[in-house]
């Protein structure tokens, strides 16, 4: 019986190590993406001349702080590391929410109408198809480690890789029928999914949220 007990319990170790590195892996690949997109994301946005670009670049600066957040908790244990953790994730939501409101009204409220940009079409569309891929991994893989940190910020990706749909939408739309209003008008919908975040971070059920 001992031994069988020993077993099982090197099997549970095991399937956590496991799952512990697709964690890191989803989360390295998420570091390594942004950070490139930054790079791309600046050359395209000082081409066309485009607000919705070089916001979406400041986006992938906040996915940059919220890996980061992820990798750090899952190098350590303990529910403290866990909760601040998610505080952690909370203020890159709350960051993310401001980030698209400030966006979307100084757009809608100038006006502006930037050029057409191919570069940041593409990179849009292949953006939003790699933040969905990743974010499903993340959820899955969070719940398997039963780590809040790691599902929280899995939100913060699939949320990035809706802002690169929209901004997509946008670009498509500013290109084809001149509907410069359609980026801005997309990001308002996220400024409440993100605000949904931080409320349910911040002042959701006990246990579930990064409160003391």
């Amino acid at each position: 019986m001992a031994c069988e007990t020993e077993l099982v319990t090197s099997a549970d170790h095991t399937s956590r190590g496991v799952l512990l590195r697709q964690g890191f892996a989803l989360e390295y690949v998420t570091l390594a993406w942004n950070v490139v997109g930054i790079l791309v994301l600046a050359i395209a946005a000082v081409a066309a001349r485009s607000v919705a670009l070089a916001g979406f670049g400041l986006d992938s600066l906040i996915e940059i702080g919220a890996s980061t957040v992820v990798i750090w908790e899952l190098s350590g244990t303990g529910a403290e590391r866990q909760r601040r953790g998610l505080r952690l994730i909370g203020y890159a939501f709350a960051a993310l929410a401001v980030y698209l409101l400030a966006q979307s009204t100084v757009v809608l409220v100038t006006g502006y109408h930037p050029r057409h940009s191919v570069p940041g079409i593409i990179w849009a569309a292949v953006t939003a198809i790699v933040m969905f891929a990743l974010a499903s991994g993340k959820a899955r893989t969070g719940r398997a480690l039963d780590n809040s940190v790691l599902r929280t910020e899995g939100r913060v990706t699939m949320i990035d890789g809706i802002l690169a749909a929209a901004v997509l939408l946008g670009l498509v739309l500013n290109a084809g029928l001149g509907w410069w209003w359609a980026d801005p008008a997309a990001g308002y919908v996220l400024v409440y999914y993100a605000a949904r975040e931080v409320r349910e971070i911040f002042f959701g059920a006990p246990g579930t949220t990064a409160k003391a």
